[in-house]
Order: structure tokens, then sequence, then C-alpha cells
């Protein structure tokens, strides 16, 4: 009902109702209407009450304001519902809660900014305003030493999207990084809910610093990260970069879904930017060197170490040398 109240504010294009108007129109009482309100204020939503108590939506066009992603989203389950924050601490904690409540698959989970983004290994992502900070709800029937896979559905989503939208050569370096030009762009979090041999939920998280100043960044980052902004010289829009990277990991999800994960394996070698490369990966305290020349099925890093053997990486931390 929150979200109708919404579409309704919403359908007056920045014109004032009053708030018995809505409840006539939905068929729910004011105090429910203004229950609701107060909600969509604490999300992050401008109202505006005028001096006869009527309300009007003020549009923030620079905003990944929900009803404004759905206008133009072109997929069937995929942040048809989406929960909208302007901070939290980590939209992936948000949405393992979610989860946890019964939120259906392909919920969307999105913030402008997070004071506690999440990396690999417990690292802290950076999330300032401007990049696109978004975690996904997923409930695949699949085991769950299958999870892995979605890192690659969701990396090589985000690769193609600012390939075929920005025209920039990204890549990705295993198992979780977009690169472009070997300057990080995008990240992903993949966390699983398990029960024995089933999959309660998977959350993936993407981090994506799109319209960001690399400048304003803690200095130990500079040399490493990039933005589209940077590459690009100029501001692009969230909207279409958030709609269609949901659209391709749609796509690539319902492939591994019907047990196409080879295709999708086979386009994540194709954006590689670590096989053929020297690695050094590091596992807790252990730090293993070689050529990375290959990734098999499940997503390990095969490695052709110094004296010609091979060696299997399921996880760590890779550094291209």
């Amino acid at each position: 009902m929150k979200d109708k109240v919404l579409e309704t504010l919403y359908e007056k294009k920045g014109e004032y109702i009053s708030l018995d108007s809505i409840a006539s129109k939905l068929e729910i009482p004011v105090a429910e209407v203004q229950e609701h309100v107060t909600s969509l204020k604490n999300e992050g939503y401008t109202i505006e009450t005028s001096s006869t108590g009527e309300l009007k939506l003020k549009e923030d066009l620079t905003l990944l304001l929900p009803h404004k992603l759905k206008d133009s989203l072109k997929t069937n389950y995929i942040g048809k519902e989406i929960h909208y924050f302007r901070e939290v601490d980590s939209t992936n904690e948000v949405a393992k809660k979610l989860a946890r409540n019964g939120a259906p698959e392909g919920t969307v989970v999105i913030a402008e900014s997070q004071r506690r983004g999440k990396g690999r290994r417990g690292k802290k992502w950076i999330s300032p305003l401007g990049g696109a900070w978004l975690s996904i709800i997923l409930r695949p029937n699949t085991l769950p030493i299958n999870a892995p896979q979605l890192t690659f559905i969701a990396g090589v989503a985000a690769a193609q999207t600012i390939k075929n939208e920005y025209g920039l050569d990204a890549g990705i370096k295993w198992p979780n990084d977009v690169l472009i030009d070997d300057k990080k762009v995008c990240g992903v979090l993949t966390e699983i809910s398990t029960e024995i041999d089933t999959i309660d939920y998977i959350v993936t998280g993407i981090g994506i610093d799109a319209n960001i100043d690399v400048n304003l960044l803690p200095s130990e980052l500079q040399d490493t990260t990039t933005s589209l902004k940077s590459e690009l010289n100029q501001d692009i829009s969230r909207m279409i970069l958030v709609q269609k990277f949901l659209g391709n990991f749609e796509a690539m999800y319902d492939e591994f879904n019907k047990g196409n994960f080879h295709e999708i394996l086979k386009k994540w070698r194709q954006l590689s930017k670590t096989i053929g490369r020297q690695v050094e990966i590091r596992k807790g305290t252990e730090f293993v060197r070689g050529e990375a020349i290959g990734v098999n099925s499940k997503g390990a890093l095969i490695l052709e170490l110094d004296d010609g053997t091979l060696r299997k990486i399921i996880s760590g931390e890779c550094r291209h040398i």
C-alpha cells in the first residue's frame, strides 16, 4: 500500500494533493495514508506539505528512486520490489534481513551511500554519494557448492553493461573485481544462507563507482581505483546504468537456472584480465605465485607454478603482478 501512495503522489506530476483524496482513491483511512507518507520520508523521499495540509512529491532526478527505476526496467522479476535508502550501513545487511523475513526472489536493496559497505574478507568498501550500491536477493534451486557462480554472473553482467553502454574496456579480475585499465571500478560480494544441502537465500551485492570523484577517495585507493565519471570525463545516468545492469543480470541468472552456467563462464573467460597474467594469490598467511592459465567449471582459478605443476585455487585474494 505504501507503493500505491507513492504512485498516487507521482501521478500528480509535482502538484499538490490532499490526504483525503489519496485515502479516497486507495480506499484506506487518512491515518494510514499519513503513516505511509512518514515512512516514505524516512526512506529519503522529499514530500512537501502546503499550508492547507496537501502533499506534493518533490523529485530529485539524480536519485535512484524506485518508481523511476521501475519506469523503464525491462525485467520480469529482478527489481520488481525495491527497497530504497538515502544511507544505510550496508545494503547486503538490509537484504539479508529482508530475505530472512521472506522477501521474494529478485528483491533489490539500493542506497545512495553506505556507512559500512562490505568487501570480500571483511574489507570495508568505500561507498560515497554518486555510486551505485545495491544488493539482490536470490533463491536459486541449486546446491550450495554452486553459490560462488553467482559472483561470476554479477561480474559478467557489470562488465558487459559498462562495455556496451559506455564503450569502455571493462574486464574482470578473478574472482569478482571489474577493472578498467587495471583499475577497479566495480566489486561483487556474494553471501549465502544454507540449510544442510539446500540454499535458503543468496544475497549478491554490487558496488559500481559511477559518478565518483576518485580524488576524494582515501589516498591509498586513488592509484588503484577509477570511476565511470573519471573514464568518460562526465557524469553518467546512474538510472540507466542500474536498469541495464539488472536486465543483464536477470538474463544471465535465468541461463544459470536452466543449467547453462558454461555459457556464462565462456563470457567470463572472454572478459578475464587475469588469465594469462602472472599473479599472486593470498590465502590467509600463505602466498602462491604463478601464471593464471584458466578457470574451471566451478570458478576455481588454475595456476601453473614455476616448477610446472598446476594448482587449483578455490578462493583467495588475487593480485596481478
